[in-house]
């Protein structure tokens, strides 16, 4: 297992071919059984930590290897915008719509963080640390270091909260009946930033280009949003 251990800390791409096997399989496994528990982007994570931990890999020998896929997260987030820009027609017709489904998401988020902070008896610190919580982690780190928050901690709360929008979104749409394809995309961007504008393009077209819209305005609002809500504890 040293030797091990070695190879794979010296590889310049282990880190890209650890992520990416691991969400492979991730889809295997989804497409073979068809049960949303059995989420890519949740298998690749825990399969990804689980070797981490077998060959006590450093976290930062790790990341440094792994880094050439952030080069991809740029045009990746640019693409988002074809599938919005081939329903640009259904957003100009339902516009205010959309525009207070986003709004509405926007202050639900940050108000169960408040209404759950309140309950709980979270101090300050966490209560901004957690504030960002559905929206992508670049603009959600910056939300949070810029508030006081506990940044490494904004950044887990964020993945959590994509991952579970990712796999549970779905089913709590057909518990509360929501059935519109706008809806459906706004509801999964709105609270499951990235992760759920994913699912969404699995489901549909005008959900993915929804999802994508939702993504980015929230993130967007909750900048502004987050700066108020702060205040209240």
């Amino acid at each position: 297992r040293q030797k091990m251990r070695e190879i794979l800390m010296n590889s310049a791409f282990f880190g890209v071919f650890l992520c990416l096997g691991s969400f492979e399989l991730g889809l295997y496994l989804k497409k073979r059984f068809k049960l949303t528990i059995f989420n890519p982007l949740l298998i690749g994570i825990v399969l990804t930590v689980c070797v981490l931990l077998i060959f006590k890999i450093p976290y930062e020998k790790f990341n440094a290897s792994a880094s050439h896929i952030s080069f991809f997260l740029t045009p990746i987030t640019v693409c988002l915008a074809v599938p919005l820009y081939e329903q640009l027609a259904l957003l100009r017709s339902n516009f205010l719509a959309i525009f207070a489904g986003l709004i509405s998401g926007m202050i639900a988020g940050l108000g169960s963080i408040y209404a759950m902070s309140v309950i709980f008896g979270l101090n300050h610190t966490m209560y901004v640390t957690l504030l960002p919580k559905s929206v992508t982690a670049p603009i959600g780190m910056g939300i949070s270091e810029s508030l006081g928050g506990i940044v490494t901690l904004t950044v887990a709360c964020i993945i959590a909260t994509g991952i579970i929008g990712s796999v549970f979104g779905e089913a709590l749409l057909k518990i509360f009946g929501i059935k519109k394809a706008m809806a459906k995309g706004i509801a999964l961007g709105c609270a499951s930033h990235a992760m759920g504008t994913a699912r969404a393009l699995e489901i549909g077209d005008v959900e993915g280009a929804m999802a994508s819209l939702a993504m980015a305005v929230t993130g967007l609002l909750t900048v502004i949003g987050a700066g108020i809500f702060a205040h209240f504890i």
